[in-house]
């Protein structure tokens, strides 16, 4: 018998992708890779938007109005970063995946 025939003829159960070594996904899967990318990117955001805070709060020259505006972005993307870590580990944990 020729290995042609063999391959085409003589299949008798169904090839699923996982058999042939394509991975598998299903929808909570998916859904744990989407997530986790959008909240590293909010938290990247976060942690960029802090450094620039601190920046703009130590060339303030000591102007009421620019340390104000620095503590607070300080302030708001640490309760961000906060409410990022929150969101993450309720979302990874309703998933499934800890």
């Amino acid at each position: 018998m020729s290995i042609l025939h063999q391959l085409f003829f003589t299949a008798t159960e169904k090839i699923d992708a996982g058999s042939i070594g394509i991975p598998v996904t299903n929808a909570d899967n998916s859904l744990a890779g989407i997530l986790t990318t959008i909240y590293t990117w909010a938290g990247i955001i976060c942690v960029v938007v802090i450094i620039i805070a601190g920046f703009f709060y130590t060339t303030s020259n000591s102007d009421a109005s620019q340390i104000k505006r620095a503590k607070d972005a300080i302030v708001g993307s640490c309760i961000g970063l906060i409410i990022i870590l929150m969101a993450f580990v309720i979302t990874q944990f309703v998933i499934g995946s800890i």
